[in-house]
């Protein structure tokens, strides 16, 4: 009996699935530099005779480079003697990953992500709306929930301010949606000019029912702006919230530096662990001239990052752009999405994704409730 014909069909194989299985061992994923068969991401490999197809399904958006990895695969597979054809697929499965014990997943939302840094002013909330976009330009759901409750920066960011959103039930809201991204905020509850003179029960209170009364529609990835420093606020949601997984935002200054180190004990000290750090306003940039200065200093997040054990995600200038397409409510992803700006963003979220896929999946969801009941 020939077992290869009858799992595959067609005429007598010239290679079998086991070579072509320990020949795609060379075959490396150039965003994490891991062969794609310890990272599991080759399916329904199909052989007759010399035709060979498979599906390459990765665990983290990457729609921009689907065809470019196909043909890599497809061009690996052809030097494997006995192949004469070759049909590569490449797309993307996003599933939910473990958050911190004892904390159920939230439903409508797979990944929480939490971008946080010790102190204001460094850019946190440019940066998640920057990474958010990335995200869903690379094909995946995506959504923010700004937990700054006494200074909501993403009504402006995204273009929303004044808009109120929708409750169907007088129970829950409907996100708002701008530029591919879903999004709750205090900042569309109240007027701009409103201040939240609220102690941190009444904040955290808020933050959670605007984070569980919210209809999130099938996000891949929650991205939540958290508030600046370590608080009762970000102790509450370190602890509530399901968190997969936190970025810390700083810039290479050490006063800034200090701060993110708070922030990245707080994270470990209740079992969230570090998808890395982002060094914003790494150089500036002239508008004029172009001339890169660290006029805030060097290395800051790499030495953190050394001492910590944690990797740096990637550096973005303090560019005069950024700064303008943000206010104009239309950030750099969206507004020059083939810049060089957007291009930095792009990385930093693909590679937060990637450390999101390499967590331990959440199987909560296949295990039955046990009910008790009285006979």
């Amino acid at each position: 009996m020939n077992l290869i014909k009858t799992l595959f069909g067609g005429g007598s194989a010239a290679v079998s699935p086991e070579q072509v299985t320990e020949h795609l061992k060379s075959c490396l994923d150039p965003n994490t530099g891991k062969d794609l068969v310890s990272a599991k991401a080759i399916k329904n490999l199909k052989i007759d005779g010399g035709r060979v197809s498979l599906d390459v399904v990765l665990g983290y958006p990457a729609r921009s480079q689907w065809a470019a990895l196909a043909e890599q695969v497809r061009a690996h597979l052809l030097t494997l003697t006995g192949v004469t054809e070759a049909e590569v697929n490449v797309s993307s499965q996003i599933v939910a990953h473990a958050a911190q014990r004892g904390v159920a997943l939230l439903p409508g939302v797979k990944n929480i992500i939490a971008i946080a840094s010790g102190k204001g002013g460094v850019g946190k909330s440019t940066t998640t709306v920057n990474l958010a976009l990335a995200l869903a330009a690379e094909g995946a759901r995506v959504g923010i929930l700004d937990a700054d409750i006494y200074g909501p920066s993403q009504p402006l960011l995204l273009g929303l301010q004044g808009r109120r959103p929708e409750s169907p039930d007088n129970k829950s809201l409907l996100p708002l949606e701008s530029l591919g991204v879903q999004s709750m905020s205090i900042g569309y509850l109240v007027d701009d000019d409103q201040a939240m003179i609220w102690r941190g029960p009444m904040v955290s209170q808020a933050l959670q029912q605007l984070l569980n009364d919210t209809r999130w529609d099938n996000l891949d990835y929650l991205l939540i702006d958290m508030p600046p420093g370590t608080g009762d606020v970000q102790l509450t949601l370190s602890q509530k919230i399901p968190v997969t997984g936190a970025v810390i935002v700083t810039t290479p200054q050490d006063i800034a530096l200090l701060d993110a180190k708070k922030g990245l004990k707080m994270f470990e000290k209740v079992g969230v662990p570090i998808l890395g750090l982002v060094e914003n306003m790494s150089v500036h940039i002239c508008s004029n001239c172009g001339h890169a200065e660290p006029i805030f200093g060097e290395g800051g997040a790499a030495k953190m990052a050394e001492q910590y054990g944690v990797t740096v995600l990637g550096q973005l200038p303090l560019d005069l752009s950024i700064r303008l397409s943000a206010d104009q409510g239309k950030p750099s992803v969206a507004a020059e999405p083939d810049g060089e700006i957007a291009r930095r963003y792009q990385a930093i979220a693909r590679q937060v994704a990637i450390r999101v896929a390499e967590r331990a999946r959440d199987f909560s969801s296949r295990i039955p409730k046990i009910v008790i009941q009285n006979t």
